[in-house]
């Protein structure tokens, strides 16, 4: 009767483990697609800010 309940001891054991492991990879797959996010804006305002750096720079060598 011992080693009965012990397996399912540890299998619950086992379960509670990739439980946790599930959320801390859920939590971190999350945080990432913020990351993710928060770089596509700022590389979209480095591109329009390149975009106007360029206008400008076409107008004065326009302008000469």
């Amino acid at each position: 009767m011992f080693w009965p309940m012990f397996a399912i001891a540890v299998g619950f054991l086992g379960l509670a483990v990739l439980a946790v492991l599930a959320v801390k990879v859920f939590v971190e797959a999350e945080r990432l697609g913020r990351q993710v996010t928060d770089s596509a804006l700022r590389i979209s305002r480095a591109a329009e800010d390149l975009e106007r750096a360029t206008g400008s720079a076409a107008r004065a060598v326009d302008a000469l």
